[in-house]
């Protein structure tokens, strides 16, 4: 199915096409963001499907909804959405690997794989959380940065970003994330040995490219943090630093990716005494525009 990602706050400005086969999913967290209420109102009077993916139940935005999947994280207090994030991935996830089932673009052997793979994160995300240690004392070495650069490529591009939102969010350090492929098209330039990098660099098919960035980077000598696949040895060669995290597929990887990266904002944060659970200036839910 061909799918776009579009930024709600934008949408009215410059709206995909939409009609009576559109499928529209729009994500909220606390299901009363104004930015993705308006455009999902726009969708639905184009006369899409919606399908919304929220936290809460009853929420504005699951009214006008034609299906709702709930996220069930629980409560999150905390500004910075960290459960909710994670599990917004895996129902989107899910959700098209339903879609994949009803029109037979996957094997029955490919879903009973991913369907066993998604079964095993849970665990997964266990081992990862206890690197906490190392991602601590990282944290503290690290603490007094002014800029941090994230990059990955396909799948690890949003997960950069997220991990750069959350540092911003928490701890107030500046921090940027970018497709790797973009790095040499203007980024690289900021690269300095006192602007870190964290690079998104889990086995895949995107793997060999992101480790020449990483190679690139090192180069100029600013220090990297990788978040590198357990075993993976030839990463060491370019990072000063790596955070192992288990193997998955490569489909799900982004859901372990995050976890290191929601550590290290969080852990940055602390050692910079700023308050993590309300940063200055930020609500939990966005419900003006």
């Amino acid at each position: 199915l061909p799918a776009t990602c579009v930024i709600g706050s934008e949408m009215r400005y410059a709206p995909p096409p939409i009609d009576d086969r559109t499928l529209v999913i729009a994500v909220s967290q606390s299901g009363e963001t104004a930015d993705t209420l308006a455009p999902q109102k726009i969708a639905a009077e184009a006369g899409a499907t919606i399908v919304v993916v929220t936290n809460v139940v009853g929420s504005a935005i699951t009214r006008e909804a034609d299906a709702v999947c709930y996220l069930q994280a629980g409560p999150e207090i905390a500004v910075a959405s960290t459960k909710a994030f994670v599990t917004q991935v895996l129902v989107l996830e899910m959700i098209a690997l339903h879609l994949a089932r009803l029109r037979g673009t996957l094997s029955a052997h490919r879903l009973r794989t991913l369907g066993m793979a998604l079964r095993e994160l849970p665990g997964l995300a266990a081992r990862t959380l206890e690197r906490g240690p190392q991602i601590r004392k990282l944290a503290q070495r690290y603490a007094g940065v002014r800029d941090v650069m994230y990059i990955g490529r396909g799948l690890g591009f949003p997960i950069a970003m997220e991990g750069a939102l959350k540092l911003k969010e928490l701890s107030y350090v500046h921090a940027e994330g970018y497709a790797a492929g973009e790095l040499k098209h203007g980024p690289i330039a900021l690269l300095d040995p006192q602007t870190p990098l964290v690079a998104i660099a889990t086995k895949g098919s995107t793997y060999e490219k992101l480790a020449s960035n990483v190679a690139e980077v090192r180069a100029r000598e600013a220090p990297v943090i990788a978040i590198a696949t357990e075993g993976d040895e030839e990463i060491t060669r370019y990072a000063q630093d790596v955070i192992y995290v288990p193997e998955t597929e490569e489909a799900l990887s982004p859901v372990i990716a995050t976890l290191p990266l929601q550590l290290l904002a969080y852990e940055i944060a602390v050692a910079r005494g700023t308050d993590v659970d309300q940063p200055r200036n930020l609500a939990k839910s966005v419900t003006v525009e």
